[in-house]
Order: C-alpha cells, then sequence, then structure tokens
C-alpha cells in the first residue's frame, strides 16, 4: 500500500508537515499537529478559537517519550503506570527539550498524555509527540463523528482519520503535579478518587 494509500500514514505526514489531522483517541476526537512548530500550533488555534491562556496538551506514544518532553517525578511515574495507555493528562514542568515550543501563554508546562486509542498510537508512532486537542470549536460540543467534524472545520483540517463508529466518550481527567500537593485541574474518565488513591498508595 502506498503511504497516499494509508490514511494512517497520510495523518502522520500531514502533522509532520505541520498541517491539522483529526484522529480518534479513547476520548473524544482530538485535532492536532507537530508541537514543535509555531505556524502549526498558531493554525491549531486559530481553527478551535482557542485562547491562548489555554496550553496545547501533548499526546505521546509512551512514557519514554513522555520523559523527554516533561519532568517526570515519582508521582508522575506513579500516574503513568497506572493509567497509561488512558484517559489521564499529566501537568507537568516541561523539560528542555520543549521549552520552545508555542503551546499557549504558559511556556513552563505542559500537559502530556499517553492514549490509547490504535489508530491515535499507530499515528504517534511514527511522528513522536503531538500537540492535540479536542476536536471542537472553543466552547461547543466535540463531534462524535467525522461528518461532523468535516463540517466544522472543512478544508482548514488536511486529513481526517475516522473510526468505525461514533465517538461518545469523556474528556481526560488532568491532574497537575507542579507543587507538593496535586490539583485535578479537569474531571473526566478517570475518577479524581483513583487518581489520589494510586498515588496515596506509593507514598
Amino acid at each position: 500500500m502506498s503511504p497516499a494509500a494509508d490514511p494512517i500514514e497520510a495523518a502522520a505526514l500531514a502533522a509532520l508537515d505541520g498541517r491539522l489531522v483529526v484522529v480518534p483517541t479513547d476520548t473524544v476526537y482530538g485535532i492536532g499537529t507537530r508541537p514543535d512548530d509555531p505556524r502549526a500550533t498558531a493554525r491549531l488555534f486559530d481553527a478551535k478559537g482557542r485562547p491562548r491562556d489555554l496550553e496545547l496538551p501533548v499526546l505521546v506514544p509512551s512514557t519514554e517519550a513522555a520523559r523527554r518532553i516533561a519532568a517526570f517525578d515519582h508521582r508522575a511515574e506513579v500516574l503513568a503506570l497506572h493509567f497509561w495507555a488512558g484517559a489521564l493528562t499529566i501537568v507537568l514542568p516541561r523539560s528542555e527539550s520543549a521549552r520552545s515550543w508555542d503551546l499557549g501563554d504558559d511556556a513552563a508546562t505542559i500537559g502530556v498524555r499517553m492514549p490509547h486509542d490504535p489508530l491515535a498510537l499507530a499515528v504517534l508512532a511514527r511522528t513522536g509527540p503531538l500537540a492535540v486537542t479536542s476536536a471542537n470549536r472553543s466552547g461547543a460540543a466535540t463531534p462524535a463523528t467525522c461528518d461532523e467534524l468535516r463540517a466544522t472545520f472543512g478544508a482548514a483540517v488536511d486529513v481526517y482519520l475516522c473510526a468505525p463508529e461514533p465517538l461518545g466518550g469523556s474528556a481526560s481527567t488532568a491532574v497537575e503535579l507542579l507543587h507538593d500537593v496535586p490539583r485535578v485541574l479537569r474531571r473526566g474518565a478517570v475518577s479524581e478518587r483513583d487518581v489520589l488513591a494510586a498515588l496515596r498508595e506509593h507514598v
């Protein structure tokens, strides 16, 4: 199969070229691009109408890849072991390699997650980390089908990688590990109780 005929390869190549792609995840559809190209992330902010004080999260193909762009401490290792691949975003200080990425107004932190969806992981295996956020206009519900997504974003997205069934999941839970006390920034698919229990088990 040629790269042009392979939708996973087409999505990976488009993202690496700084264009926008839509991919299914284990939570909701995501829209993303390469994180290290400021022109690419600017396209992502524009397409969503997303304010820059909301940082773009980054999806990774592995915990090892996350460690290269975020400063993991013991708590992050525990949460990644318990909940990845899965629906937990961990907000950490950026590593030096990601310090220059234009993901929003805060250049000191980064939200990372390893998704469970096989199509998303197949793309990430080819690209490495991608800036991916929910595929919706800022403040609106995230469409569950590619037809709805095409109606929302049209030609602003270069490749739509579609799941066989509509996606109706919850957003990922986001937990911040920037200070001594963990803080849940967004409640989602992983319960706050489970997150805190996992951390207490490994104090």
